[in-house]
């Protein structure tokens, strides 16, 4: 939020003192960008609702920390950010005996993304443009797969029977769309599985 208002500054004002309508105000603005972040990551509905939840309940008890309201966003993010770390983690020692490389090769880029954020300087929205039109340059399949197992949540074994493909190249697809994607973005690898959500 770089140009706030003073309606938005009154209400910020208000947050810190302990108001509840003012808090509301704020977690109705940054919820859904908070799950959408986290389900990135995740890649489970229900939990990333839970760390935005948990990420804003955070905000409400540690209201006095944030000095600005700049800081919202900032203080929400860097808190979700260790929450799905720690979750990519365990879910990567409990899986380690499975079978699945893609699925591993996932968890440790998911860790390499989360590892490189610093939302202190971050501005989600002005870098939305560009991850669109790298996802958009795709190969049309390659494409077409990502944005179902990332966006759609939709396991590979339906992308594959959409598409009338088998399950190796769905699983060849998504390699090839996340090395593309992590070359075209270096310079903002931690925006490459964000999906923006505004108001």
């Amino acid at each position: 939020m770089s140009n706030n208002t003073s309606f938005e500054l009154d209400l910020f004002l208000s947050f810190k003192e302990g108001d509840e309508t003012a808090f509301k105000f704020f977690y109705d603005q940054y919820f859904r960008r908070i799950q959408s972040f986290s389900f990135q990551f995740v890649n489970d509905q229900d939990e990333a609702e839970n760390l935005a939840q948990e990420a804003l309940l955070h905000l409400w008890q540690n209201r006095e920390s944030v000095a600005s309201i700049n800081g919202i966003q900032a203080f929400l993010f860097t808190y979700a950010k260790s929450k799905c770390l720690n979750l990519i983690r365990h879910n990567k020692v409990k899986d380690k005996f499975k079978n699945d490389l893609l699925n591993q090769k996932e968890k440790e880029l998911n860790i390499e993304v989360l590892n490189s954020i610093q939302f202190d300087t971050l501005e989600l929205t002005e870098l939305e443009r560009i991850i669109q039109e790298s996802i958009s340059d795709l190969p049309p399949k390659t494409r077409e797969v990502f944005i179902k197992k990332r966006f759609e949540n939709k396991k590979n074994t339906e992308i594959a029977e959409e598409m009338g493909v088998t399950l190796k190249a769905v699983e060849a697809h998504m390699t090839k769309a996340l090395k593309i994607l992590k070359t075209k973005l270096s310079d903002y690898l931690f925006l490459i599985f964000i999906l923006i959500y505004n108001n």
